[in-house]
């Protein structure tokens, strides 16, 4: 069983060949405009010839980023006539660091920054998911109903900017160290497959959460 598995939905470009439950490869990148320099050329090194299936990032995180993501998967999916499978882009974080760090037992709290003091945030449990994504503006007490039971790692870019407010608190811990991957996904991904959960291809969508909002033009003669 070979699973391609493409996370576009931060800042970091990666890609993950899977076989027989194994990643057996990866490519990632976060330089400026990899999502649409790189990401066709890391799929090009990384596709075997009898592909099963393709794993996406659903989002919530960049709207362009999850984009070119699915609509990379929805193509590979639609010429080799293989299934479509997505995980939402929080869980698959929460999975990869429990993976990570198989002795932590405390709660997980992945952020993507959603610019200014709001995050997409989700929180996570070892036995699954306690509140499932939303979008939010944090202030200091916005964790304490979890963070007053236990430990509570808040990891993702959007942890970055929210430690100033969380990390007074004595069950508050950061890990800068944790780096978003397509790899994360693939324990999900894998029983998905096995229990016929797959997408429609023509009609999967990203999950954005909030709507795009286009910024105004800053080129000269442009409005």
């Amino acid at each position: 069983m070979k699973i391609l598995l493409i996370e576009t939905a931060t800042a970091v470009c990666s890609v993950a060949l899977a076989v027989d439950g194994q990643v057996v490869a990866t490519r990632e990148s976060d330089a400026p405009n990899a999502h649409s320099s790189r990401l066709p050329l890391f799929v090009k090194d990384l596709l075997p010839q009898d592909l099963d299936a393709v794993c996406v990032s659903a989002g919530p995180g960049s709207y362009t980023g999850l984009r070119i993501g699915v609509s990379t998967a929805k193509g590979l999916c639609y010429a080799l006539g293989i299934p479509l499978l997505s995980v939402p882009t929080l869980l698959g974080m929460a999975t990869l660091y429990y993976r990570l760090h198989p002795d932590y037992q405390g709660l997980v709290c992945p952020m993507i920054d959603a610019r200014r003091m709001e995050c997409y945030t989700m929180v996570v449990g070892p036995d699954g998911i306690l509140r499932d994504t939303q979008a939010e503006v944090i202030e200091p007490s916005s964790y304490d109903h979890w963070l007053d039971r236990g430990e509570v790692m808040f990891i993702g870019d959007g942890s970055d900017k929210t430690r100033p407010l969380l990390g007074n608190h004595s069950n508050a811990r950061f890990d800068p160290s944790f780096r978003i991957a397509a790899e994360g996904m693939l324990p999900i991904a894998l029983d998905k497959l096995a229990n016929g959960t797959v997408e429609d291809v023509a009609y999967f969508e990203p999950f954005y959460l909030k709507d795009f909002v286009a910024k105004k033009s800053v080129v000269h003669g442009l409005r």
